[in-house]
């Protein structure tokens, strides 16, 4: 009798897996995906170039994450418009044609209106065509859903690397020069003294595994935090809940 009712608590029709399965592409999740639990550069580690490469100032690094920001999103949206008239044998090309497209659009606005950002920026903003962030996003999202999910699936993703980017920025800034935005910080310079350290290769990777160790804390925490209020088998609220009932057969049949 009890192993009836466990199938009957654990089995999930057709339709339930299928309800789960688009719950995964709502709006709020995907936006969140790319921000939080699936952040490119924090959780996924990808565009590690530019990331350490650029990150220090807090200007430069805003500034390459809104490119980024900008070429993920519209090559995401030409990609998912086009995904049935591409050829599957030729789609990597295509796709590096698209966002080379963008990148060049980006390339020529800012050695048009912000010349000497584009001297600080130097060969990273040509090297986005190959980051592998457009291309895995391009492969395993734009060209299988609709446009308005790749749309916000390129802007999230894109917030999500201009965060990670701001956040170890603004740190190696903040530590290396005692400034924030090219203003200098008061104490720095009279009572703390800046550390060039932070503004070397060395500091970058410091700054940038420290930033991966806090993602992964806070994640492990929030995820420990969310399957605690998981429903028992016998449909309470918690496993604490449960205690009370220890001796009943789902409980019963769950241990075994």
């Amino acid at each position: 009798m009890s192993e009836n009712k466990m199938k009957d608590v654990t089995y999930r029709s057709p339709d339930e897996r299928l309800a789960e399965k688009k719950s995964k592409y709502t709006p709020k999740y995907i936006f969140l995906n790319g921000v939080l639990f699936e952040n490119p550069a924090l959780r996924l580690v990808l565009g590690t170039c530019p990331l350490l490469a650029v990150t220090i100032s807090a200007k430069s690094s805003l500034f390459m994450g809104l490119a980024v920001l900008f070429v993920l999103t519209a090559s995401e949206a030409i990609i998912s418009l086009l995904r049935n008239a591409i050829p599957n044998k030729v789609r990597i090309p295509a796709f590096i044609t698209i966002i080379a497209t963008f990148v060049t659009i980006v390339q020529m606005t800012i050695s048009a209106y912000l010349p000497a950002l584009n001297e600080s920026l130097g060969i990273y903003i040509p090297l986005i065509v190959v980051n592998c962030i457009l291309l895995a996003r391009a492969e395993t999202f734009a060209s299988k859903q609709k446009v308005l999910p790749s749309i916000l699936d390129g802007f999230s993703m894109g917030t999500g690397f201009t965060l990670a980017l701001l956040l170890m920025g603004t740190i190696r800034e903040i530590l290396g020069c005692g400034t924030f935005f090219d203003m200098q910080l008061p104490l720095f310079g009279t009572v703390f003294e800046p550390m060039m350290f932070f503004m070397l290769p060395p500091g970058g990777f410091f700054v940038f595994g420290i930033c991966i160790c806090l993602v992964q804390i806070i994640m492990k925490k929030q995820e420990k935090h969310g399957s605690s209020k998981e429903p028992s088998p016998c449909g309470t609220s918690s496993s604490s809940d449960c205690l009370s009932c220890a001796g009943c057969s789902l409980c019963k049949g769950k241990e075994e």
